[in-house]
Parts: structure tokens; sequence; C-alpha cells
């Protein structure tokens, strides 16, 4: 899922890359009327005009030959950024290189690239823009000033300006490429969790389909166990079938014990079986972690006879699943759930006695794809897992602390609260 979403990210669609070009043509055409014009500077116009209208002409062919929902390749972008850069560094060149104001442009299609285009092809085309940088060092083009006016540009001011610029596009791709990647990480951390939860409600909805089930195959069922016993009585000393007969009549009532347990499932209309009382949500969050080799202990601090009493939320059960089978994988011997609620709040707190969470870990736990503990013997998870689990939570209206234990009491430390209000009132979603 990953690989398959992060190459559809990487597709620049046409329509935005056309109206960006069609942006250039207006502001390169514009910036020569008012420099040959209005400041009346020499320009070689023949030149600028032939540049500005090679890019208009190809953003007119892309534009009429392409729909604009057309996203393109990689290579195919690349390309095409390229062709701009080669433009605009032509432009440049011919109207003072360096000397130009306007020449840290060149950075644009660059930053366009490491933005939205696989890396590999981002470098290649950070080092064209280098490479038609320096070119611009070597113009014999003096920049359009005054006629009775000359200025030039000493190699240290020249040198100095190539590097700011150079430096420039490489801090700016960097950012733009970091800024990427994270998006693109996020979105398939949130798309795993749609489907995680999607996945969550569907298994909370099985009993109530088994049960529509057993009620729709109840009367057919039952009519194949009249026929068969009727059938039992006419045939059932017969050497041929007399067998057959036999099974077949086992076999529909063993049909209908099954249809029988299963009509017994609570259905989705029974809003009385979903509600859950929190000692029996914690309950159905340790159970399926037990008998793993750790002790799994639960200490509440609060009494149990007010405890909260909320609607049975796939989320929520799956996010503290999460958190326990963390702290089971990473536990020594012991996995201690603490339980405190009052009439404001509900708070659980899970301990273990592993090695904790390691410093640089610990300030971006939660984030998608960070490994989320240090551990000597295992490379550890990428954090997916973590990252569902506390989104889950916080779309249920709690609020995570992920901390270490003390010297003491060394370990990792989970702290999930909620409005009491909302833990009560908490839906699936």
């Amino acid at each position: 899922m990953k690989s398959e979403f992060g190459n559809s990210s990487r597709r620049l669609r046409l329509q935005t890359l056309v109206r960006l070009r069609w942006l250039a043509v207006a502001g390169q055409a514009l910036t020569v009327v008012i420099v040959a014009q209005w400041l009346a500077f020499p320009l070689p116009l023949h030149f600028a005009a032939l540049l500005i209208g090679g890019l208009a002409a190809a953003n007119l062919l892309l534009a009429t030959a392409f729909p604009p929902t057309h996203r393109l390749e990689p290579l195919a972008a690349s390309a095409l950024l390229g062709f701009d850069l080669l433009q605009l560094a032509g432009l440049l060149f011919i109207t003072g290189g360096l000397a130009n104001p306007f020449a840290p442009l060149i950075c644009v299609p660059v930053i366009i690239s490491f933005a939205s285009q696989p890396l590999r092809h981002s470098m290649a085309l950070l080092l064209l823009a280098i490479l038609a940088v320096s070119a611009l060092v070597l113009t014999p083009y003096p920049l359009p000033w005054y006629e009775d006016q000359q200025l030039a540009m000493q190699s240290v001011i020249q040198f100095a300006t190539w590097c700011s610029i150079v430096s420039m596009m490489a801090f700016a791709a960097f950012y733009a490429y970091r800024v990427s990647q994270e998006a693109v990480l996020l979105a398939d951390a949130l798309q795993a969790t749609e489907l995680v939860l999607q996945q969550q409600n569907h298994l909370s909805q099985l009993d109530g389909l088994a049960a529509a089930a057993a009620h729709e195959l109840g009367t057919p069922l039952a009519t194949i166990s009249v026929v068969a016993r009727e059938m039992e009585k006419e045939l059932g000393d017969d050497p041929r079938f007399g067998e057959d007969v036999h099974l077949l009549r086992s076999q529909s009532e063993r049909c209908r014990d099954i249809l029988r347990r299963l009509s017994s499932l609570p259905t989705a209309d029974e809003e009385h079986m979903r509600r859950l009382p929190l000692s029996s949500m914690i309950e159905e969050v340790v159970e399926s972690h037990r008998g793993a080799g750790i002790a799994l202990e639960v200490n509440w601090l609060s009494d149990r006879s007010s405890e909260p009493v909320g609607t049975r939320n796939a989320g929520i059960l799956f996010g503290l699943g999460n958190l326990v089978e963390n702290a089971v994988d990473y536990a020594r011997k012991i996995v201690t759930i603490h339980v405190e609620h009052d009439r404001d709040k509900v708070v659980l707190t899970i301990e273990d006695d592993g090695p904790g969470y390691s410093p640089d870990i610990l300030a971006r736990i939660g984030e998608p794809y960070v490994t989320s503990r240090s551990r000597g013997d295992s490379a550890g998870g990428l954090g997916l897992g973590l990252f569902i689990a506390k989104t889950l939570l916080e779309r249920s209206g709690a609020a995570l602390h992920f901390d270490n234990g003390s010297a003491e009491k060394p370990g990792a430390r989970v702290r999930i609260s909620w409005p009491r209000d909302v833990m009560e009132t908490a839906a699936i979603k």
C-alpha cells in the first residue's frame, strides 16, 4: 500500500505544470516589456522573444495534446522541468547572467521537482541547474542598463552570487523534499488507519450479520429437515439409500444446531448489548495478550462500583490493544495497567518493566514509520502500529502522553486520558 500510494503521489498533474508555465510566460514577457519600453534599456529583444515564445508554444502544445487530468510520469515531468530550467537559463544568459536580479528564479524548477518527483530525477535536475548557474558566469552579454553607463560585476561578487544561488537551491530543495516525504508518510499512515478501523467495525458487525443469516436460513433448513425425516421413514431400511438418508437427516439437524447458536448472538439493534463497562473493555483488551509469558496486572485506583459505561468502540479497543501488545513485546516480566476515574476524567496508564523509550525517539513517538523503542537485540518496528493506535484513540477524544519510568522503576509508560462524558458517549466512528 505504501509503495502504491507513494508512486501515485509522485505523478505531477499536467494542468498544474501548465498553469505555472503560463505564469512564467506572463512574468517574463511583462519584465521584458518593462525593461525595454518603460526603462528603455538596451535588450536583445529578438532572442528574448524567441525564448519566451518557445516556452509559450510548448505550453500550448501540451495543453491541447493532453487532457487536463493527465498525470505525468516522473521521467516526463523531469524532462519538462528541465526544459523550463534551460529556457530560463537561456533568458538570463542573454540578459546579464548572474548580474540579473532575477537569477535566483532558476531555483524554482528544482524546488518543484524535489517536492513532487522521485529523488533520483530531482538530483539529476539539481546537477543540471548547478551547471546552468555556472554557465551564467561566462555570459558575454552585459546586464541591460543605461546606455551611458556600464554596470560591471567583480569576480568576487559573481562568485558570491553563484554560491548564494547554489546554496539556496540546495537548502530549499532539501526542505521541500523532507516536507513532501513527511506528507506522503502521513497520508499512507492515515490510509492504513482508515483500513484498520473499517476492519474493526466490520468484525464488530459480524455478530449481527450471523444472526440475520441464521434467521433467513432457518425456514429452508426446516423444510429440508422435514423432507429428510419423511424420506427416512420410507427408505430407512433400504440397503441402497438408507445410510445416505440417515446421513442427510443427521447433517440437517447439525445445521439447525449451528443456526440456533448463531441466532442467540446479539444483533446490532440490541443497543444494551453494545454498552461496555470500563472493566469489561479492559478485560477484553487484556485477555488476548495473556499467555505470552508476561504477567498482565490491572490495578484499580478508584472505586469500581462507579466505573464509566460507554459504547463499544472498535477504535478504542484496537488502540488500547496495540499499546498493550507493544508493552508485552518489550516487557521483561510484567505489564501493569493502572485504572483511575472520577466525575471528570478516565485515565489508563500502561507500564512495562522493559528498556523504555530512547531519548531521541521519545520526542517523536507516535509519528509514522519511526522506531518505537531502543532495543539491543532487535531492529524494532516501524512505528506505524503505534501511530494508528494513537490516531484512533485521539479520535475518540483521548489525550496520550508517552514517557519513561523512574530510575527505581524503569520501563516505558503510556498515559491515556479521556473526559468522562466523552468516554461514556463515545460511538463507533
